[in-house]
């Protein structure tokens, strides 16, 4: 398979963002790749992944990016291609990659519980599903997602279990989620809202009530510290 593209599109997402080190954090997570596995396969120490990710180093050098991004998509490879496959798929004329803001697979499920501790939110709708179980999360730009991205697409963003937590940053209302949601005819474990000043909308609690799913707003104090409680429940 032709990861020329593919390749290219991940390392011009890293280089032209304003978190370069939170973009290959991202891209590593979403390849399922250790810090160690990637630092061993480009010869470094660990800590160099771990100080550029946490922004303790400088943003890296173009060729350095390029070796990041070609060790994931070897790595993939030598595990049979799955997340190559997935996104080459999507990859022509998509703004796929640009709404997905962090995803990650749990290696041991969680409540949903833990996860409303996680993303300090409180419940809008299903406070009696607690104990129900989640096994991943997604957190995604709700303006591009929205706005950019098919249906198709969208049931994309569920990764390999829909049985896991949407979050959904840069929300007002909340009623565009819930709808997109619902166009997809797949339900998540629980839905989070994020945003500054949301005020959220009957429709969209209404839907969410109908479609049996929790929502819950989330009052962290920035998407990054969002995705920083997120990543502490593995």
């Amino acid at each position: 398979m032709d990861t020329s593209k593919l390749a290219v599109r991940i390392a011009g997402e890293i280089a032209l963002s304003e978190n370069p080190g939170g973009m290959i954090r991202k891209w590593r997570e979403i390849f399922g790749v250790s810090q160690k596995d990637i630092s061993r396969k480009l010869k470094i120490s660990s800590s160099v992944i771990s100080d550029y990710e946490s922004g303790r180093r400088k943003s890296p050098g173009t060729r350095l990016v390029a070796r990041i991004v070609d060790a994931l998509i070897e790595i993939d490879q030598e595990r049979g291609g799955g997340v190559i496959q997935e996104y080459t798929k999507l990859l022509e004329g998509s703004k796929f990659f640009e709404a997905i803001l962090a995803i990650k697979e749990f290696t041991e499920p969680r409540k949903i519980k833990d996860v409303l501790k996680a993303v300090e939110g409180e419940f809008l709708v299903g406070e009696k599903n607690m104990d129900n179980s989640v096994y991943g999360y997604t957190v995604v730009d709700s303006v591009k997602a929205i706005v950019e991205l098919s249906p198709v697409e969208l049931a994309q963003i569920y990764g390999s279990t829909t049985q896991r937590a949407l979050v959904f940053t840069h929300v007002r209302r909340g009623r565009s989620p819930m709808i997109a949601i619902k166009l997809t005819s797949l339900k998540p474990a629980i839905v989070v809202l994020h945003g500054e000043h949301v005020e959220p909308d009957p429709l969209g609690i209404e839907l969410a009530k109908r479609e049996r799913i929790p929502l819950v707003l989330s009052h962290a104090e920035s998407v990054e510290k969002l995705v920083e409680n997120l990543r502490g429940l593995d």
